[in-house]
């Protein structure tokens, strides 16, 4: 943190239950000169990795569907949610966790991925960068029926579906998750199923 335009005045915790949730006092220098005063609350979940399966010789992508509670409090009617395979780094560097959380979810034991971009995904409010992914995949690298851990309180589907099935799953409003929708908008744009 080294913008002389915000002097962090104070940070309090609101909640460390789950993740953590902070209001920050700060001042911020305005394009005039002067010095406002303002409070903002930021929620830290650390940050995050995603990918997209993809197998270019089947036209297939990988996606999972999920229970989502935040999303059923607010208007998704089952809670439930069709996305790619994604996790919380904890203490794993961005490709070893996506890496596990592959294998975890799908069944898919990858040799290589490719970061496309790091993004964060709610910055006015929430501190969380994801790392984007694609990897390719074939049979020979499936080594369980992935579905979560029970340990996490996982229960997953994992969806084979084609390509231009999961694009116009978008354009229907099934597909409605941001990462989801960003990654298989990237794989269309560098035709990387074509």
């Amino acid at each position: 943190m080294n913008n002389p335009k915000v002097k962090i005045k104070k940070i309090t915790n609101l909640s460390n239950d789950w993740y953590t949730l902070d209001k920050v006092n700060f001042d911020y220098q305005l394009k005039d000169g002067t010095w406002q005063n303002q409070n903002r609350e930021s929620y830290d979940r650390g940050d995050g990795a995603c990918i997209l399966l993809f197998n270019s010789k089947k036209g297939t992508v990988i996606l999972t569907k999920q229970f989502r509670m935040p999303s059923y409090l607010n208007g998704n009617d089952d809670g439930m949610s069709i996305e790619v395979c994604a996790g919380l780094l904890d203490e794993d560097d961005p490709i070893t966790c996506i890496k596990k959380e592959a294998e975890e979810e799908t069944g898919y034991l990858l040799d290589k991925v490719k970061k496309v971009f790091v993004i964060y995904s709610t910055p006015g409010a929430v501190t969380e960068k994801i790392y984007y992914f694609v990897g390719e995949y074939n049979e020979d690298m499936k080594v369980n029926d992935g579905g979560g851990l029970a340990s996490e309180t996982e229960e997953i589907e994992v969806l084979e579906m084609p390509f231009k099935n999961a694009l116009e799953m978008i354009k229907t409003g099934e597909i409605n998750d941001a990462k989801t929708v960003i990654l298989l908008q990237h794989a269309a744009i560098e035709k990387l199923l074509d």
